[in-house]
């Protein structure tokens, strides 16, 4: 029997990966389950992805592509006349409002790399690059880094508290960590 070509073979084993993961999370993913969630042979998944780290590693770089293609277009988004506490709360706001459990798979798969080695290098460079995209806009590193954790911060924990999103809270959250407007920090008491 001839083999049948399949070029889209590999991309329905990463697919697959990803639903599992977004459906039953990171233990339930084994070479097995994703051949038959890909509907392939075992065999495919591991002449594709020699081990689970491989294709996590696979899955976090599609997942990590598609969210900074939207972290691109609300950088792009940033009105420059508006304080930075009240654009980075949008983006939370539109994050946490949109599909929770895209967002959940993508902090599942990034959080993969506490465990998984193979997988740290791939988080890390979604980091840099979100702060190198936000850096356009602050001008400077160190805050862009600061206002991706922050935010990252934020996510997560509404995520893991159910919490609803209280925009007032947390732009006032914001503003206080992010200073004024101009970007001074927010004077503090008068001294003694």
């Amino acid at each position: 029997m001839a083999r049948r070509y399949d070029p889209a073979r590999r991309q329905r084993i990463i697919d697959a990966a990803i639903g599992i993961v977004g459906r039953r999370g990171i233990a339930a993913l084994s070479h097995r389950t994703v051949a038959a969630a890909a509907d392939v042979p075992l065999g495919s998944t591991t002449y594709h992805f020699a081990t689970l780290d491989d294709l996590l590693v696979a899955a976090l770089r599609q997942v990590n592509g598609e969210w900074l293609a939207g972290f691109a277009r609300w950088v792009d988004s940033i009105d420059p006349a508006v304080p930075l506490a009240d654009e980075v709360t949008r983006l939370i706001e539109e994050t946490l409002s949109g599909d929770r459990s895209r967002v959940e798979l993508e902090y599942e798969l990034y959080l993969a790399a506490l465990r998984h080695a193979a997988v740290r290098p791939i988080a890390a460079e979604c980091l840099d690059e979100m702060v190198r995209l936000l850096g356009r806009r602050t001008g400077d590193v160190p805050t862009a880094r600061a206002v991706v954790a922050l935010a990252d911060g934020l996510m997560l924990q509404h995520l893991l508290t159910g919490l609803p999103f209280e925009r007032a809270a947390v732009r006032a959250g914001l503003g206080g960590v992010l200073g004024r407007a101009d970007g001074a920090a927010t004077p503090g008491p008068p001294g003694r």
